[in-house]
This record gives C-alpha cells, sequence and structure tokens, in this order.
C-alpha cells in the first residue's frame, strides 16, 4: 500500500470516528455544536497566526537570499574584472 493511501485512509477512518462520536455523544446537540464551533474558532485563528508566522519568514529569508545572491554576482564580477585585467598584462 502507497504512503499517500494509507493517509487517505487513516484520515478516513478518522472522519468515520468522530462522526460516530458525535452521533453517540451523551450531551445535548446545542452543546456539541458550540464545542464544535470555539474548536473551529480555535484552530482558524491558530492556523492564521501560523500562516503569518510562515509568510514573515518567508519574506525574510527571500530578503536575504536576494541580499546574498546579490553578493555573489559582484563578487564574480569582481573577479572578472580581475581576471581580464590580468589577462591583459600578461
Amino acid at each position: 500500500m502507497s504512503t499517500a493511501k494509507f493517509w487517505a485512509a487513516f484520515c478516513v477512518g478518522v472522519a468515520a470516528g468522530a462522526a460516530l462520536a458525535l452521533i453517540y455523544a451523551p450531551q445535548s446537540g446545542a452543546r456539541t455544536r458550540r464545542q464544535l464551533r470555539r474548536a473551529y474558532d480555535d484552530t482558524t485563528g491558530f492556523v492564521r497566526d501560523t500562516a503569518d508566522a510562515v509568510g514573515d519568514c518567508t519574506a525574510k529569508y527571500f530578503k536575504r537570499s536576494k541580499d546574498v545572491m546579490g553578493d555573489v554576482v559582484d563578487s564574480a564580477q569582481n573577479l572578472a574584472n580581475a581576471a581580464k585585467r590580468v589577462t591583459s598584462f600578461r
């Protein structure tokens, strides 16, 4: 069984288990819906915060890599100019 099939089957199993747990829960539907809404809101906030943090890190590393590449290009140009000067003196 491939890894993708395993995880797909796992996710279907988790969803089925969660659905059965909600059906046979000993509390009222209104209370269960409130709990689900709170969990959804908490998860949504967490995902937004995580996405913002990842975006900030990505922007920071993109800028840093751009700066490093500029330094590499400058160094390569300086090396090429030095090599031209050395060959022109021969």
